[in-house]
């Protein structure tokens, strides 16, 4: 079963440093993520997702290749270019995976601006080692689907880095 996990750090440059940490570590096989967002919110209040993957570029660049190879084929490859771009993208935009985009942006209007939440979506964690390693960057939790004993172990991981 995922958790979900929502960290709120000063900037969007901290929460950066730690998803690329998260992926590190998802590397080193102590984790498995589902999805890492990074949420910000401007001065002007317009919240932005900085997604992990963008879903309709992938999308966009599969369906060229399969465009393509459907083009020559049928002996016109530019219209099977075009024509698996558009629905590459179309299917790319349509299959968000991951964390609700509409749940991050009602979570990320309280920010502040300047701010930035990290959401991740966990599917598997060496908690021991994973909180370990994260606990330096510090934050705040946001909300998680953690049970009260595992979320009060990350809050005590988080609340080291702020502790002087």
């Amino acid at each position: 079963m995922s958790s979900l996990i929502a960290i709120i750090y000063p900037s969007e440059d901290k929460a950066e440093e730690v998803r690329k940490r998260l992926i590190e570590l998802q590397n080193e096989y102590l984790l498995t993520l589902g999805d890492a967002v990074i949420a910000t919110k401007t001065d002007a209040g317009k919240v932005k997702l900085n997604q992990l993957m963008n879903l309709t570029a992938a999308g966009a660049a599969s369906g060229s290749f399969w465009g393509l190879l459907v083009g020559v084929l049928f002996l016109n490859p530019l219209i099977g270019v075009a024509l698996g771009a558009a629905s590459g993208a179309i299917g790319g935009a349509l299959s968000d995976v991951g964390i609700n985009d509409n749940f991050m942006k009602e979570l990320a209007r309280g920010l502040q601006p300047g701010n930035a939440a990290l959401f991740v979506l966990v599917k598997e964690m060496t908690e021991d080692k994973v909180l370990k390693d994260i606990s330096p960057f510090g934050g705040t939790i946001l909300r998680t689907s953690l049970d009260e004993s595992k979320e009060q172990l990350l809050r005590d991981a988080l609340q080291k880095a702020s502790a002087p």
